[in-house]
């Protein structure tokens, strides 16, 4: 039986079953504490994978091209935070200011890895580019979110300080280290995680839905259902697409008013508009210790969904060009 076309993909679809399981069944107590622990090491097994895959040929290949990282990172880091800045006084008054700390916080975190290639190269466009760009931002994203963060959002947080040391050595030690560790035994590694791609999507994935079910568990019996409607809601779905559709305008007229070929701005585009859950749950559990976490990852769960559709129609239809007129 063929798959219907309005159903999301298998893995938004199991986002959505931990929110639901999460709200009919949260975890709490001893239990919550344990399930915490787990889920550090599956964060930590993460990344040491994400080290081990990443090639370091292709980091290089890409290296050089110094003009499209320079511009993907003003996207990532400069143009989505004034953009969030700027769009306070309309989202806040409509979402309310926790939703909007999430907005800000979205706004503040690097690309994605996987998704911005893969999306890149079903587009035609400079997967080595995309490839280094979009690791860089995640590796460097590791130190220049929680300081951002600090900077936006740690005066609007009134019992954990965003900006301390301690959260630092922890994404650190959770996130740095292990991709450090993965690339040093990547000769080893690499060909057993080629062989057993499945496992390593499983940990990928299966880590993810574990702080969303963590970060869920703990919204609920704060009373997360009780503080967002429907209407609420929809007004997050559109304030996501929006900001979504802003930032590809900007990025799509500025990369082709730079003078940089089809592929590279392909790569911006889709480098430079994403923004990464893999990394954003993981370093939110770190960076909003002790705080009610899961309304300032509902926007940023919304919005993977959108970029992942918006950006799936677009590299099919980016795909279909003459690729002989790119350089023209």
């Amino acid at each position: 039986m063929a798959r219907p076309r309005f159903l999301p993909d298998n893995f938004s679809l199991m986002i959505i079953g931990m929110v639901v399981l999460a709200s009919f069944a949260p975890i709490h107590g001893h239990a919550a504490s344990i399930f915490g622990q787990l889920t550090n090491f599956a964060i930590a097994l993460l990344f040491f994978l994400h080290g081990a895959k990443l090639s370091r040929q292709a980091v290089m290949d890409g290296l050089t091209h110094w003009r499209l990282h320079l511009c993907i990172f003003t996207a990532t880091f400069v143009m989505f935070p004034i953009l969030g800045l700027l769009l306070k006084p309309v989202i806040e008054p409509l979402l309310g200011h926790e939703l909007y700390l999430g907005i800000l916080y979205l706004a503040l975190l690097p690309s994605t890895v996987q998704s911005s290639i893969a999306f890149t190269s079903i587009a035609k466009g400079n997967v080595p580019a995309a490839l280094c760009s979009a690791s860089a931002s995640n590796i460097f994203g590791m130190f220049i979110t929680p300081f951002l963060v600090s900077l936006f959002i740690g005066q609007s947080l009134s019992h954990h300080d965003t900006g301390s040391s301690n959260a630092v050595l922890n994404i650190v030690s959770l996130l740095l280290v292990p991709f450090v560790l993965g690339q040093i035994c990547r000769s080893k590694l690499f060909p057993l995680i080629k062989q057993h791609g499945a496992v390593v999507k499983c940990v990928d994935q299966g880590s993810i839905l574990m702080v969303v079910y963590a970060a869920f568990s703990e919204a609920v019996i704060e009373g997360i259902w009780h503080q967002v409607s429907i209407e609420t809601l929809a007004g997050l779905f559109v304030v996501c697409g929006v900001l979504l559709a802003i930032v590809m305008l900007l990025i799509h007229f500025s990369s082709r008013a730079l003078g940089f070929n089809q592929k590279d701005q392909i790569a911006i585009l889709f480098c430079g508009s994403k923004k990464t859950l893999a990394s954003g749950v993981p370093m939110a559990k770190i960076i909003f210790a002790g705080q009610p976490i899961g309304l300032i990852l509902l926007p940023l769960m919304l919005f993977h969904q959108i970029q992942l559709i918006v950006c799936g129609i677009l590299a099919s239809r980016f795909a279909q060009r003459d690729e002989s007129l790119d350089d023209k």
